[in-house]
């Protein structure tokens, strides 16, 4: 290996380490000040979003085995911010739903890294996000992580953010 290559490499592992430590600062921040994961806040998230959900909706939104998304339910049940309600007309169907002490604390959350990450790739060129896609997935692949569940992001949810550049993206 060159010592150019060899440079370039160490550039890379550490930009990834930079970005692993800004998702575990901005998780524990959540933490912090709100007593809370970075996957329940997500769950208050959406369900202030999309208001009353089932486990198997959430799960699904959020990337999360169902086996999972009832423990972090049962948590923030616990907490009291969350509540299981039987759905009125089918009571086989039980939603989750926000209760006031949930709601107040979704609305004070802070933005989640995701939001900051999808704004400013959505000022890229579509060739530069092709491109970054690409090299992601093989940088995936090369730590055999494809197998791993993505985390708690959906591109189709919330308003659109435009780019410079015109490209555009759900928040």
């Amino acid at each position: 290996m060159n010592k150019e290559n060899e440079m370039l490499i160490k550039e890379i592992v550490g930009s990834i380490r930079q970005l692993a430590r800004a998702v575990y600062l901005d998780s524990s921040k959540i933490n912090r000040h709100f007593g809370l994961t970075g996957a329940q806040g997500s769950v208050l998230r959406t369900l202030s979003q999309y208001g009353p959900l089932s486990s198997a909706q959430l799960s699904r939104k959020l990337f999360v085995t169902p086996s999972n998304i009832t423990g972090i339910i049962d948590r923030l049940a616990k907490k009291g911010l969350v509540e299981r309600i039987r759905k009125k007309g089918d009571r086989r169907v039980v939603l989750i739903t926000l209760v006031e002490k949930g709601q107040e604390m979704s609305n004070d959350l802070p933005d989640p890294i995701e939001k900051k990450l999808i704004s400013g790739l959505a000022d890229l060129s579509p060739d530069a996000v092709q491109n970054l896609s690409q090299a992601m997935n093989q940088l995936v692949s090369l730590v055999g992580a494809e197998e791993l569940a993505d985390t708690p992001l959906e591109l189709n949810r919330g308003p659109n953010v435009i780019g410079e550049n015109g490209v555009s993206f759900k928040t």
